[in-house]
């Protein structure tokens, strides 16, 4: 059932998250609901996110270790304290796995959430869910957003202890209303020097949330290969 989670829940829970078998990558992906994002937007990304993860190609960087497979969490995020699992953590070993997980994607529906944009709270929660997956080769955390954060610690106040180990990556969904900062620095601009870090870590654009599949798959790709790659060296 979903529910909502408030960080300080997270924190002490996640310790016990994790699963047994070893995967080659825990990935955490956390989705912008705050108040600048509209009933039709929210299913641009569900949706979106869905129809990336079950892309042909994305589908074989997925499934092309099945002896170490990727696990796949989403969660939602808005205001200081509001964090919403929409699909707990996964092992995705197989197609019909992941079928089912986009399929849960698909199903959900939207929950009432603060409309402010807490960017700190969302990078503390994505580090808390990830504390559990240590069996993993690698933890990645993607945080989508269409604004810069407006409440609560700012993502740069955040710790660096609290994402030790942790590579946190953006998707900015340039939209007219929140693209741009009033000094003229973007969104992608703002994610790259506040919120991205670690070994690798980049920001991906989406323009508008129409295009949110196509720079989720993009961006999925990327993370995915790039670990292929790594571990091949």
């Amino acid at each position: 059932m979903l529910r909502p989670i408030r960080l300080a829940l997270l924190l002490a829970l996640a310790p016990f998250a994790g699963l047994a078998e070893p995967c080659r990558q825990a990935l955490a992906l956390g989705l912008d609901v705050s108040g600048s994002v509209d009933s039709q937007e929210y299913r641009l990304q569900l949706d979106g996110l869905a129809g990336a993860l079950t892309h042909p190609e994305v589908v074989r960087a997925l499934l092309g270790g099945a002896a170490a497979p990727v696990r796949l969490m989403v969660y939602e995020w808005s205001g200081p304290a509001h964090q919403r699992i929409v699909a707990d953590w996964t092992a995705i070993a197989d197609a019909a796995t992941l079928e089912g997980f986009a399929a849960r994607l698909m199903a959900t529906t939207r929950a009432p959430a603060p409309p402010s944009t807490a960017l700190g709270a969302a990078l503390a929660a994505g580090a808390a869910l990830l504390a559990g997956q240590s069996a993993c080769w690698r933890q990645t955390l993607d945080i989508s957003g269409d604004g810069m954060s407006n409440t609560g610690p700012r993502p740069q106040d955040i710790a660096p202890a609290a994402l030790d180990g942790i590579t946190v990556n953006a998707l900015a969904i340039l939209t007219d209303d929140a693209g741009t900062r009033t000094d003229g620095t973007d969104l992608a601009g703002y994610f790259e020097a506040y919120l991205v870090r670690g070994p690798g870590a980049f920001v991906e654009q989406a323009a508008g949330f129409a295009d949110y599949e196509r720079a989720m798959r993009r961006k999925l790709l990327r993370e995915l290969e790039g670990l292929v790659v790594g571990r091949a060296e």
